[in-house]
């Protein structure tokens, strides 16, 4: 038998992130791509240099455009070599940067630590990944919106306990899922708007470096602060850190992520069993295959996909909290793997699932037939009160009504539960003769319609007062068509 030669080299012969080959967009996997972070930590060091320069320190033009020449020209091998060497990352980039600045070698990370660089990018990231996320959130929230008020006067049977109860409309169930989104879409631009940069701290965070350099000035040195924040795009830096910003703040954004997880396994659980109602479909193409053995299967596979990827990024909030449980005093590295892998994955998943969310919204479709139908089976049940208030209003014994109806539902419920027969409750309501004043207005007593209380106005006032007024924050954004290719 021929032995299997493996090639490494080859990206189909090592593990590839399902996140990157089926899910992420190819945005979203950028900003969390070497050559983003280690081009970020150089624009760091060219921010801190002009921030320097311009507060007094001995560092010239041609140091700064040098390195500014040299921001994307990367040798990840050579670096990869020199981390292999010192075990320190940021120091095998700043040996190799050096090599490919020597005007500028002398000044690079002057006075900084290598949180300056590991830190400061993380969060630039953090809120480049929160300006990804938002627009996506809203192109969710329009389809949505869209959809509900198109819906808004189509009445659907309601349930509590995944048991029928009284009836809602198809679009007012919509406003639901849309109401989480909206308490999302909140979350995260709050979260957004709350960060901050670490800035130039030093090493445990008491600038002690800093105010070496610049001989005990400690105003220059609270400028270099603010200074170099804003040269890289933040109004504020952390007051207090040690050595990391604290890693609470990962605990907040995370969080949020976590909990838009929650709201898209809710809606994608609703759909998945309206599916299965056959009430609604997600999208479904016309050559897509629901099942290898049975033809005739819509599986609702991205519902299922929506909720297995919120189910991951649900996940993810435990790691956050427990990394910043264990950063002991000014900080321990055991964060640093973890970190790795939880913030990537948290905003690669958040990503996927509204990459999910856009494209099931953009073509849900609603079986109004197959809705009235259930309604029927169950409407008779619902309307006895109704039934009850009108025999009341011509005359009738409320106590004795409700023990003829009790009787008659009685009877007619055994017969849909043991026999399997259809609910004939009207029909026997029909042929009583104590129920002779009300049947010529029975139809009108049991329109769906009335049964909806207040769902359509409802709807509308939730879309005009709550949801209209976040959407035009993102008017400037494409409304696009997401397709799914895996």
């Amino acid at each position: 038998m021929e032995s299997e030669i493996i090639d490494f080299d080859n990206a189909f012969s090592v593990y590839r992130s399902a996140l990157s080959t089926r899910y992420a967009s190819k945005e979203m996997q950028y900003l969390f791509s070497d050559q983003k972070k280690f081009s970020t930590w150089r624009k760091l060091w060219i921010n801190l240099a002009t921030a320097e320069k311009q507060l007094g320190l001995n560092i010239s033009e041609d140091q700064i455009i040098e390195m500014k020449n040299n921001i994307y020209n990367i040798d990840f091998k050579e670096a990869a070599a020199e981390e292999a060497l010192t075990r320190h990352d940021v120091m095998a980039h700043v040996h190799v940067f050096a090599k490919q600045c020597p005007k500028a070698a002398p000044i690079i990370h002057l006075g900084a630590t290598s949180c300056f660089v590991g830190d400061n990018t993380d969060l630039i990231i953090i809120k480049e990944g929160l300006d990804l996320l938002l627009p996506k959130l809203a192109v969710v929230m329009r389809n949505l919106a869209k959809f509900a008020d198109e819906y808004k006067l189509v009445p659907t049977l309601g349930f509590t306990h995944l048991q029928p109860a009284q009836l809602t409309t198809v679009g007012k169930r919509a406003s639901m899922w849309l109401f989480d989104f909206l308490m999302d879409e909140r979350a995260l631009r709050e979260a957004k708007h709350n960060l901050r940069f670490r800035g130039a701290k030093g090493t445990t965070g008491t600038q002690a470096s800093f105010l070496a350099l610049f001989n005990g000035d400690s105003k220059k040195v609270k400028e270099l602060d603010k200074l170099v924040a804003q040269i890289s795009g933040f109004d504020k830096t952390y007051p207090v850190i040690g050595q990391t910003y604290s890693r609470k703040v990962d605990i907040e954004i995370v969080n949020v992520l976590s909990s838009l997880g929650s709201s898209a396994h809710k809606m994608c659980s609703d759909i998945r069993i309206l599916a299965n109602m056959k009430e609604i479909e997600e999208p479904f193409e016309k050559s897509q295959i629901g099942s290898s053995a049975m033809p005739y299967k819509r599986n609702p596979m991205r519902s299922e996909r929506g909720c297995a990827l919120a189910r991951h990024l649900m996940t993810l909030s435990t790691n956050s909290l427990h990394t910043h449980a264990v950063q002991w005093l000014e900080r321990t590295l055991d964060d640093s793997a973890n970190r790795r892998i939880t913030l990537s994955e948290a905003f690669l998943t958040a990503d996927a699932v509204l990459m999910v969310l856009s494209n099931i919204t953009q073509g849900l479709v609603v079986y109004p037939k197959v809705i009235e139908k259930r309604i029927s089976q169950e409407l008779p049940f619902m309307s006895t009160e109704n039934i009850i208030m009108e025999m009341v209003k011509r005359g009738a014994d409320r106590q004795v009504c409700h023990e003829k109806i009790r009787v008659l539902s009685q009877e007619s419920g055994l017969e849909v539960k043991k026999y399997g027969k259809d609910n004939d409750f009207l029909d026997r309501v029909r042929k009583d003769p104590y129920f002779k004043p009300i049947l010529e207005d029975l139809d009108n007593i049991l329109d769906p319609k009335t049964y909806i209380g207040r769902s359509d106005e409802q709807v509308t006032e939730f879309l005009i007062d709550e949801v209209q007024p976040i959407l035009e924050l993102y008017s400037s954004k494409e409304n696009s068509n997401v397709q799914l290719c895996i």
